[in-house]
Protein backbone atom coordinates (compact mmCIF):
# COMPACT_ATOMS: atom_id res chain seq x y z
CA UNK A 1 0.00 0.00 0.00
CA UNK A 2 2.78 2.41 -0.92
CA UNK A 3 0.34 4.86 -2.52
CA UNK A 4 -2.40 4.64 0.10
CA UNK A 5 -4.47 7.84 0.06
CA UNK A 6 -2.75 9.29 -3.01
CA UNK A 7 -4.57 10.45 -6.13
CA UNK A 8 -2.65 9.75 -9.34
CA UNK A 9 -3.42 11.14 -12.80
CA UNK A 10 -2.02 9.02 -15.65
CA UNK A 11 -2.10 10.18 -19.27
CA UNK A 12 -1.77 7.66 -22.07
CA UNK A 13 -3.49 5.28 -19.67
CA UNK A 14 -4.84 2.91 -22.33
CA UNK A 15 -1.41 2.11 -23.73
CA UNK A 16 0.98 -0.60 -22.59
CA UNK A 17 3.00 1.28 -19.97
CA UNK A 18 0.09 3.48 -18.90
CA UNK A 19 -2.37 0.63 -18.44
CA UNK A 20 0.05 -1.51 -16.45
CA UNK A 21 1.06 1.46 -14.30
CA UNK A 22 -2.60 2.20 -13.55
CA UNK A 23 -2.93 -1.40 -12.34
CA UNK A 24 0.21 -1.13 -10.20
CA UNK A 25 -0.86 2.18 -8.67
CA UNK A 26 -4.34 0.89 -7.83
CA UNK A 27 -2.90 -2.25 -6.27
CA UNK A 28 -0.77 -0.05 -4.01
CA UNK A 29 -3.79 1.86 -2.73
CA UNK A 30 -4.00 4.87 -5.06
CA UNK A 31 -7.07 6.45 -6.56
CA UNK A 32 -6.27 6.42 -10.28
CA UNK A 33 -7.50 8.89 -12.88
CA UNK A 34 -6.93 7.25 -16.26
CA UNK A 35 -6.68 9.71 -19.13
CA UNK A 36 -6.51 8.91 -22.83
CA UNK A 37 -7.71 10.20 -26.17
CA UNK A 38 -9.82 7.04 -26.45
CA UNK A 39 -12.53 5.87 -24.08
CA UNK A 40 -12.07 3.06 -21.60
CA UNK A 41 -8.95 3.98 -19.66
CA UNK A 42 -8.40 1.96 -16.48
CA UNK A 43 -8.89 3.75 -13.18
CA UNK A 44 -11.37 4.93 -10.60
CA UNK A 45 -12.15 7.82 -12.95
CA UNK A 46 -11.75 7.47 -16.71
CA UNK A 47 -11.48 10.61 -18.83
CA UNK A 48 -11.32 11.13 -22.59
CA UNK A 49 -8.94 14.06 -23.12
CA UNK A 50 -6.86 15.48 -25.94
CA UNK A 51 -3.73 16.34 -23.96
CA UNK A 52 -2.55 18.73 -26.67
CA UNK A 53 -5.54 20.99 -25.91
CA UNK A 54 -4.88 23.37 -23.01
CA UNK A 55 -8.52 23.82 -22.04
CA UNK A 56 -9.09 20.06 -21.87
CA UNK A 57 -5.92 19.52 -19.83
CA UNK A 58 -6.91 22.18 -17.30
CA UNK A 59 -10.37 20.65 -17.15
CA UNK A 60 -9.16 17.11 -16.49
CA UNK A 61 -7.23 18.21 -13.39
CA UNK A 62 -10.19 20.25 -12.17
CA UNK A 63 -12.39 17.17 -12.64
CA UNK A 64 -9.95 14.94 -10.76
CA UNK A 65 -9.72 17.46 -7.91
CA UNK A 66 -13.50 17.78 -7.77
CA UNK A 67 -13.90 13.99 -7.61
CA UNK A 68 -11.18 13.14 -5.09
CA UNK A 69 -10.34 16.40 -3.29
CA UNK A 70 -6.63 16.43 -4.09
CA UNK A 71 -3.96 15.34 -6.60
CA UNK A 72 -0.63 13.82 -5.54
CA UNK A 73 0.99 12.26 -8.59
CA UNK A 74 1.15 13.31 -12.23
CA UNK A 75 2.33 10.58 -14.59
CA UNK A 76 2.59 12.41 -17.90
CA UNK A 77 2.96 9.40 -20.13
CA UNK A 78 1.03 10.08 -23.35
CA UNK A 79 3.15 9.80 -26.48
CA UNK A 80 3.29 8.69 -30.11
CA UNK A 81 5.96 7.29 -32.41
CA UNK A 82 4.58 7.24 -35.97
CA UNK A 83 6.40 5.41 -38.75
CA UNK A 84 6.60 8.56 -40.91
CA UNK A 85 8.86 10.14 -38.26
CA UNK A 86 12.22 9.05 -39.60
CA UNK A 87 15.38 10.79 -40.82
CA UNK A 88 15.46 14.58 -40.83
CA UNK A 89 15.81 14.24 -44.61
CA UNK A 90 12.52 12.38 -44.94
CA UNK A 91 10.26 13.65 -42.14
CA UNK A 92 7.82 16.34 -43.21
CA UNK A 93 6.95 19.28 -41.00
CA UNK A 94 3.39 18.08 -40.35
CA UNK A 95 4.71 14.86 -38.86
CA UNK A 96 7.38 16.74 -36.90
CA UNK A 97 4.78 19.05 -35.36
CA UNK A 98 2.28 16.29 -34.58
CA UNK A 99 4.90 14.37 -32.60
CA UNK A 100 6.08 17.52 -30.80
CA UNK A 101 2.51 18.37 -29.81
CA UNK A 102 1.71 14.96 -28.33
CA UNK A 103 5.10 14.16 -26.78
CA UNK A 104 6.36 17.54 -25.58
CA UNK A 105 3.60 20.15 -25.65
CA UNK A 106 1.29 17.83 -23.71
CA UNK A 107 3.88 17.37 -20.95
CA UNK A 108 4.29 21.16 -20.73
CA UNK A 109 0.51 21.58 -20.44
CA UNK A 110 0.16 18.80 -17.87
CA UNK A 111 2.91 20.33 -15.73
CA UNK A 112 1.56 23.86 -16.15
CA UNK A 113 -1.94 22.91 -15.03
CA UNK A 114 -1.15 19.92 -12.80
CA UNK A 115 1.64 21.25 -10.58
CA UNK A 116 -0.56 24.01 -9.08
CA UNK A 117 -2.79 21.26 -7.65
CA UNK A 118 0.24 19.65 -5.98
CA UNK A 119 1.20 23.02 -4.53
CA UNK A 120 -2.34 23.41 -3.15
CA UNK A 121 -2.02 20.27 -1.03
CA UNK A 122 -1.63 20.65 2.72
CA UNK A 123 1.29 20.38 3.10
CA UNK A 124 2.30 21.21 -0.48
CA UNK A 125 3.93 18.43 -2.43
CA UNK A 126 3.72 15.56 -4.82
CA UNK A 127 5.53 13.67 -7.55
CA UNK A 128 5.63 14.44 -11.26
CA UNK A 129 6.84 11.68 -13.58
CA UNK A 130 7.38 12.64 -17.21
CA UNK A 131 7.97 9.86 -19.71
CA UNK A 132 11.06 10.63 -21.77
CA UNK A 133 13.21 7.90 -23.36
CA UNK A 134 16.71 6.51 -23.58
CA UNK A 135 16.97 8.32 -26.94
CA UNK A 136 17.06 11.58 -24.97
CA UNK A 137 20.61 10.71 -23.89
CA UNK A 138 22.07 9.01 -26.99
CA UNK A 139 21.83 9.12 -30.76
CA UNK A 140 20.44 6.48 -33.09
CA UNK A 141 21.28 5.64 -36.68
CA UNK A 142 17.68 4.41 -37.11
CA UNK A 143 16.39 7.92 -36.57
CA UNK A 144 13.00 9.12 -35.37
CA UNK A 145 14.02 12.74 -35.45
CA UNK A 146 10.96 14.41 -33.95
CA UNK A 147 10.46 11.68 -31.34
CA UNK A 148 14.08 11.98 -30.24
CA UNK A 149 13.92 15.77 -30.10
CA UNK A 150 10.65 15.70 -28.16
CA UNK A 151 12.03 13.29 -25.56
CA UNK A 152 15.15 15.40 -25.17
CA UNK A 153 12.85 18.33 -24.46
CA UNK A 154 10.92 16.32 -21.87
CA UNK A 155 14.17 15.36 -20.15
CA UNK A 156 15.56 18.89 -19.91
CA UNK A 157 12.19 20.36 -18.91
CA UNK A 158 11.81 17.78 -16.15
CA UNK A 159 15.26 18.59 -14.80
CA UNK A 160 14.48 22.30 -14.67
CA UNK A 161 11.07 21.82 -13.04
CA UNK A 162 12.59 19.48 -10.45
CA UNK A 163 15.05 22.17 -9.45
CA UNK A 164 12.46 24.96 -9.53
CA UNK A 165 9.91 23.27 -7.28
CA UNK A 166 12.14 21.19 -5.00
CA UNK A 167 11.73 23.48 -1.98
CA UNK A 168 7.97 23.46 -2.50
CA UNK A 169 7.82 19.72 -1.91
CA UNK A 170 7.24 18.81 -5.56
CA UNK A 171 9.63 16.32 -7.16
CA UNK A 172 9.91 16.07 -10.95
CA UNK A 173 11.71 13.20 -12.66
CA UNK A 174 12.10 11.99 -16.23
CA UNK A 175 11.38 8.29 -16.63
CA UNK A 176 13.54 7.07 -19.53
CA UNK A 177 12.62 3.59 -20.77
CA UNK A 178 14.63 1.62 -23.25
CA UNK A 179 12.72 -0.18 -26.02
CA UNK A 180 9.61 -1.73 -24.48
CA UNK A 181 7.62 -4.65 -25.85
CA UNK A 182 4.34 -2.74 -26.21
CA UNK A 183 1.73 -2.65 -29.01
CA UNK A 184 3.36 0.58 -30.25
CA UNK A 185 6.73 -1.13 -30.70
CA UNK A 186 5.16 -4.29 -32.11
CA UNK A 187 3.32 -2.26 -34.76
CA UNK A 188 6.50 -0.45 -35.73
CA UNK A 189 8.51 -3.64 -36.00
CA UNK A 190 5.81 -5.62 -37.81
CA UNK A 191 6.18 -3.14 -40.65
CA UNK A 192 10.00 -3.22 -40.57
CA UNK A 193 11.52 -6.41 -39.05
CA UNK A 194 15.03 -5.34 -40.09
CA UNK A 195 14.66 -2.19 -38.01
CA UNK A 196 13.66 -4.32 -35.02
CA UNK A 197 16.65 -6.59 -35.43
CA UNK A 198 19.01 -3.64 -35.58
CA UNK A 199 17.69 -2.39 -32.26
CA UNK A 200 17.60 -5.71 -30.48
CA UNK A 201 21.26 -6.51 -31.13
CA UNK A 202 22.33 -3.45 -29.13
CA UNK A 203 20.57 -4.54 -25.94
CA UNK A 204 23.02 -6.10 -23.45
CA UNK A 205 20.20 -8.19 -21.93
CA UNK A 206 19.17 -9.51 -25.34
CA UNK A 207 15.50 -8.57 -25.04
CA UNK A 208 13.14 -5.63 -24.92
CA UNK A 209 11.74 -4.43 -21.60
CA UNK A 210 8.34 -5.54 -20.35
CA UNK A 211 5.78 -2.86 -19.57
CA UNK A 212 5.68 -4.17 -15.99
CA UNK A 213 9.36 -3.32 -15.55
CA UNK A 214 8.78 0.30 -16.54
CA UNK A 215 5.63 0.52 -14.40
CA UNK A 216 7.65 -0.64 -11.40
CA UNK A 217 9.98 2.31 -11.93
CA UNK A 218 7.04 4.70 -12.15
CA UNK A 219 5.65 3.22 -8.92
CA UNK A 220 8.95 3.86 -7.14
CA UNK A 221 9.04 7.48 -8.36
CA UNK A 222 5.40 8.02 -7.31
CA UNK A 223 5.93 6.63 -3.83
CA UNK A 224 7.55 8.18 -0.77
CA UNK A 225 10.38 5.65 -1.15
CA UNK A 226 11.84 8.04 -3.72
CA UNK A 227 11.50 11.11 -1.48
CA UNK A 228 15.07 12.22 -2.23
CA UNK A 229 14.99 11.40 -5.95
CA UNK A 230 14.48 14.59 -7.92
CA UNK A 231 15.40 16.14 -11.29
CA UNK A 232 16.86 12.82 -12.43
CA UNK A 233 17.30 10.97 -15.69
CA UNK A 234 15.73 7.75 -14.41
CA UNK A 235 16.91 5.21 -16.97
CA UNK A 236 15.30 1.77 -17.20
CA UNK A 237 17.02 0.53 -20.32
CA UNK A 238 18.66 -2.81 -19.48
CA UNK A 239 22.09 -1.23 -19.79
CA UNK A 240 21.58 0.00 -23.37
CA UNK A 241 22.83 3.54 -22.76
CA UNK A 242 25.90 2.21 -20.97
CA UNK A 243 26.92 -0.30 -23.65
CA UNK A 244 29.99 0.00 -25.86
CA UNK A 245 30.14 -3.53 -27.25
CA UNK A 246 27.05 -5.69 -27.66
CA UNK A 247 26.34 -9.43 -27.59
CA UNK A 248 26.91 -11.44 -30.75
Amino acid sequence: MRLQGKVCVITGARGGIGAVTAEFFAREGAKVVGVDLLAGSPGDLSLEVDVTDEEQVAGMYARAREEFGRIDVLFNNAGISPTDDASVLDTNFETWQRVQDVNLKSVFLCCKHGIPHLLDNDPPGGSVINTASFVAVMGAATSQISYTASKGGVLSMSRELGVEFARSGVRVNALCPGPVDTPLLQELFAKDPERAARRLVHLPMGRFARAEEIAAGALFLASDESSYVNATTFLIDGGLSGAYTTPL
